[in-house]
């Protein structure tokens, strides 16, 4: 199999545009990701008076660290969490009144502890209907800082609107966490950060962020390795095959890379070099019972392979994957039981029993980009596979369809 060309992080492009609309000068992201999620982003900004330059292979922003240029703004966030997470957090730095909208399905994800970690900072934020739920107003005034606690057990997201806040704070900010989920998420934002000339500290369960504001740069996007667990996967349950992803190697700064270790327990050959990561399919995958917290964005990848295990898989500690796009533990559950899969769920685990062949159904995407790309994966072994909404990979991957005929084709002699 050739090289696989994915697109860029979304997670690291919508950290990169926060980052660049704060930065003192002029940003150049290289090869961001451009999808439903990010475009979101970008024109959030946009929405709120930063200039945002979209060229094919690079966009250009102009920062301003005292905040929004417009004194009002509405801004529709789609169905981004990073979108509704990180622009309000952007929006109180300023000063004006910004108010924020998202689709039905980001309404009912929840962000309350950074909404009461906001206001614990003094930020004048009301949610207009359930509290902790879009849509809200804030009425910025600048940020001041000084200590503030936070339960990060439901997002690291709220965690990392809070260290991206930090530098535009008049005082810096320590944030103590009593729970954290998705951890590697938080070490990228720190990496990134630090290339945009901050330096966040931490003593135990506080997190330390200095006042004093980020400097551009250009900054290059690595691609996403979420998306690139889909094409991983279908090496490993594919005798024979190979997937490659250049760009994503030792040195990437994302944890669901580590979605490869998984693979390898499980009987595929796998290689992480400075230039990227391969795949090989050796025709074993066994059973395994894994820790998924920190790369749970990659639960349903694993759920979705299960079935051509030798033995039961049980994925542990994902709970916070039931306040994703949907309930993805369910989700997983259900759409395994339509394929005619064994599968048992409690609170914040999975195990999927392999035993008969599965066979072909539709599957119920619930409007979740990473259910349809995972099942896509199951639709490589048990032919009939379709889809309730396959155009909801536009969220981060518009192209993914196409990309996984043109492996499937690569493939058809190894089934």
């Amino acid at each position: 199999m050739p090289a696989v060309d994915i697109p860029g992080s979304k997670s690291i492009t919508a950290r990169a545009l926060f980052l660049a609309a704060a930065a003192d000068g002029v940003t150049t992201l290289v090869r961001p990701l451009r999808s439903d999620d990010t475009e979101g982003f970008a024109e959030g900004l946009v929405r709120l008076g930063y200039r945002v330059g979209r060229a094919p292979e690079a966009w250009q922003v102009d920062g301003r660290p005292q905040g929004p240029a417009v004194p009002e703004a509405e801004v529709y966030c789609r169905d981004g969490a990073t979108t509704a997470r990180f622009l309000p957090t952007l929006a109180a730095t300023g000063r004006g009144t910004y108010r924020f909208d998202a689709s039905p399905q980001m309404r009912r994800r929840p962000l309350l502890p950074l909404t009461r970690a906001l206001r614990d900072l003094g930020v004048d934020l009301r949610h207009e209907g359930a509290d902790g739920h879009h849509p809200l107003t804030v009425v910025a005034k600048g940020v001041e800082g000084g200590e503030v606690v936070l339960d990060a057990g439901q997002s690291s997201q709220y965690l990392t609107a809070l260290l991206l806040l930090g530098p535009l704070t008049r005082k810096g900010l320590r944030i103590r966490v009593t729970d954290l989920v998705s951890v590697p998420y938080v070490e990228i934002t720190i990496a990134m950060m630090r290339e945009f000339g901050v330096e966040v500290g931490r003593e135990g369960d506080v997190f330390v962020v200095p006042p004093g504001g980020y400097r551009a740069t250009t900054y290059a996007i690595e691609p996403d390795a979420s998306t690139a667990s889909y094409f991983f996967a279908a090496a490993a349950v594919t005798p024979g095959a190979e997937a490659t992803v250049p760009g994503l190697g030792t040195g990437a700064l994302q944890g669901d890379l580590g979605f490869v270790d998984v693979l390898r327990r499980m009987g595929a050959e796998v290689s992480v070099g400075a230039e990227g990561t391969t795949v090989r399919g050796t025709g074993e995958l066994r059973g395994l019972t894994v820790n998924m917290r920190d790369i749970s964005d990659t639960m349903p990848t694993l759920a979705a392979i299960a079935p051509f295990a030798d033995g039961p898989v049980r994925i542990e500690d994902v709970a916070n994957t039931r306040v994703k796009e949907c309930d993805r533990l369910e989700a997983c559950a259900e759409n395994l039981r339509r394929l005619g899969v064994e599968v048992g769920t409690g609170p914040d685990w999975i195990e999927i029993r392999p035993g008969a062949v599965p066979a072909g159904a539709e599957i119920k995407s619930y409007g979740d980009h990473r259910i349809v790309m995972s099942f896509a994966v199951t639709g490589l072994r048990v032919p009939g596979i379709a889809f309730d909404d396959p155009g909801c990979v536009r969220k981060t991957f518009p192209g993914f369809h196409e990309a996984f005929a043109e492996l499937g084709e690569g493939l058809g002699g190894r089934r």
